[in-house]
């Protein structure tokens, strides 16, 4: 019998209608996963390719029965289904959702590591994220919690995002 696993998920995307492509993120996930606590968004400078639009980041906990492969394999085909294309690494994108967390697993893959290799040094990640798990700890050695690592990267130009009418 295959266990509950409580999994952690950022969404980005910083072309199109950026606010309505992790809206539509979210309405596809139901698919897969329980959605059960999601952070604010935040506007966040570009990262790797500076040269690019700034970015809305998200992060949601979430519920699923399905493998950390299975996950990957559905939220690749998300990402497809929303308009992604293969594209530059670190460039512009229609909607990027990476796998961050997946219960006290680690995973290590050709195409697939969990805990993500860079998410400790992402602050665009790591502000979303320990909003909603500031306690959380990954597995592995080191057990500061996501509060506790945030400290100490540089948060500038990191801003909850509010959608300007009119």
């Amino acid at each position: 019998m295959k266990n509950i696993e409580t999994v952690y998920l950022a969404l980005g995307t910083n072309l199109g209608n950026r606010s309505e492509n992790l809206v539509k993120a979210c309405a596809e996930l139901k698919n897969f996963v329980q959605i059960e606590r999601v952070s604010h968004i935040y506007e966040t400078p570009p990262w790797g390719i500076t040269d690019q639009p700034k970015f809305l980041n998200q992060v949601l906990e979430v519920t699923t029965l399905l493998s950390p492969q299975d996950l990957l394999k559905a939220v690749k085909e998300i990402e497809v289904k929303l308009g992604r294309v293969p594209a530059e690494r670190y460039g512009p994108r229609l909607i990027d959702i990476d796998l961050l967390v997946y219960g006290c697993h680690e995973v290590s893959s050709p195409n697939l590591t969990i805990p993500h290799p860079r998410l400790t040094e992402r602050a665009f990640v790591m502000v979303p994220l320990a909003e909603i798990a500031p306690d959380l700890t990954l597995p592995g050695e080191d057990q500061r919690t996501i509060a506790e690592r945030l400290q100490s990267l540089d948060q500038h130009g990191i801003r909850v995002y509010t959608e300007k009418h009119g």
